[in-house]
């Protein structure tokens, strides 16, 4: 169980998250981030920082085109470590059990923008009379808005919520947990697929088939010698990339 100081800490930070969500300039909502700022609050860094990266993995494939909405993985992200943390079952059965908040938010994102739509004729005669002062206004109107969205949710769903969410996962059945954490470690592998089936290209899968072999065979104690192998390939193939730009310019380096 979470206290009020925790319950109202998490809201804070999903009110001042929902500013980037928005704005997308820090990306601090991404699962990764969120995960482990909940972790944070919550006294269990090291949930948060697995959770973090399992919903990460998860969402690298959903990306918003145009008008188009996909499930929130900010929430899902919080929740996901709020859940392995109260209910006190590992981050992959926490992580399916996430997604309908991920869902919720999902829908109310959508309602929110097509609200947002109204103040785009009201923008456009301010920015018709040179109403700098109005614009400004009504942008942080939008922010605080859309915080609020986070916040409240995140509020409920985290603190006021809990005793019904103990009582649902009290309730689930051992082989459904034992399916739930299978699909929890399954969906970050189809989230990775769906970000590879549109940037893999057949000149880089060489350095996949090197990435896999170094993280899955060769003894590691850590990760980053898998880390500085990736950013050895990449300084290589940046240096040759450079080399056949200064060949194809007669050798004569350009500026910009």
């Amino acid at each position: 169980m979470i206290t009020l100081t925790q319950g109202l800490l998490l809201a804070l930070m999903a009110f001042l998250v929902g500013f980037d969500d928005l704005m997308e300039a820090f990306f601090v909502m991404r699962p990764i981030m969120v995960a482990t700022f909940t972790g944070i609050i919550l006294g269990d860094i090291e949930t948060g920082v697995i959770a973090g990266g399992l919903v990460e993995l998860a969402f690298a494939g959903l990306t918003p085109a145009g008008g188009a909405s996909v499930p929130n993985g900010t929430i899902a992200g919080i929740m996901t470590v709020f859940l392995a943390v109260t209910q006190d079952i590992s981050p992959e059965e926490a992580f399916p059990l996430a997604l309908p908040f991920s869902f919720l938010m999902q829908y109310l994102g959508t309602i929110k923008g097509a609200a947002f739509a109204f103040f785009m004729k009201p923008a456009d005669e301010m920015a018709a009379k040179g109403n700098v002062r109005g614009l400004v206004l009504m942008h942080i109107g939008t922010l605080a808005i859309t915080g609020l969205c986070f916040a409240v949710v995140t509020f409920l769903c985290t603190y006021a919520a809990q005793d019904l969410i103990s009582d649902i996962v009290a309730a689930f059945p051992q082989p459904l947990m034992n399916g739930l954490s299978v699909a929890g470690g399954v969906l970050p592998a189809v989230g990775f697929c769906m970000l590879l089936s549109i940037l893999l290209k057949k000149e880089f899968i060489a350095y996949l088939i090197i990435g896999f072999v170094s993280a899955c065979f060769i003894s590691f104690g850590n990760i980053l010698p898998v880390a500085l192998i990736g950013l050895a390939l990449a300084l290589l193939d940046y240096f040759n990339h450079e080399k056949e730009a200064k060949q194809a310019n007669g050798g004569v380096k350009r500026g910009i």
